[in-house]
């Protein structure tokens, strides 16, 4: 068990400003509070992981959305994952590796019946892992394409955004399934990658003078 200092602080980083167009500096601010005592069925969790990814910028936005948008003064949304450090839930001890979706801070306080909480085996992967490709990224990759696009053995399937998190799981999980997949991904570099590093069997560069032509010979043609 790590020893926990009497004053050791918890760092949140808050929302601070909305932004327009690319979030500056100022929309951030580092805050300091101290670690509650934890009550019955709690846990604290030492935080080795944050998440970042794209949807944490349309919470910055005040405007109607799937999700409520964050306010001033929150803790910046977002996943974690940790290692339990005090616990007195009988569900988790000491030592145990979870992810729990609390926002970007170093220590994180929580109910043991936490919805979006949840034991981590490290066989699956590591910490990091998830919270991408055994995460949530690669959890909307495998059932948006198997529970929504029900794609057929043979078919082409062409996926946007191909280097990204979700895009990149889309592609792989496509190939294991028998499907021939088409990236699209922004400069030459990133479609390198897509097609050498992540085993797509072609990728286009949105950016080039002649995308749509490329993109429908490689879709109608192959």
């Amino acid at each position: 068990m790590e020893r926990m200092e009497e004053n050791m602080k918890n760092q949140r980083m808050l929302f601070a400003k909305r932004p327009f167009g690319e979030p500056e500096d100022e929309c951030f601010q580092l805050d300091e509070a101290d670690i509650p005592e934890l009550e019955d069925n709690q846990i604290l969790v030492k935080v080795c992981w944050l998440s970042l990814d794209p949807y944490m910028r349309g919470r910055m936005n005040d405007v109607k959305s799937y999700v409520a948008p964050m306010q001033i003064g929150d803790v910046m949304t977002g996943e974690s994952t940790g290692i339990v450090v005090k616990s007195t839930s009988e569900k988790f001890t000491v030592g145990d590796h979870v992810a729990v979706h609390k926002g970007w801070q170093s220590y994180i306080v929580c109910n043991d019946d936490e919805e979006r909480l949840m034991k981590v085996n490290l066989d699956n992967g590591s910490l990091s892992a998830h919270l991408g490709v055994v995460g949530m990224p690669g959890r909307t990759a495998y059932f948006g394409l198997t529970e929504v696009g029900k794609p057929l053995v043979g078919e082409t399937l062409v996926v946007a955004a191909a280097s990204g998190a979700v895009g990149s799981a889309v592609g792989q999980i496509a190939k294991i399934l028998g499907l021939r997949a088409v990236g699209i991904a922004g400069g030459p570099e990133k479609c390198q990658y897509v097609k050498n590093d992540l085993g797509f069997d072609a990728c286009i560069d949105y950016k080039a003078e002649n995308f749509e032509e490329e993109l429908m010979l490689l879709v109608l043609v192959g």
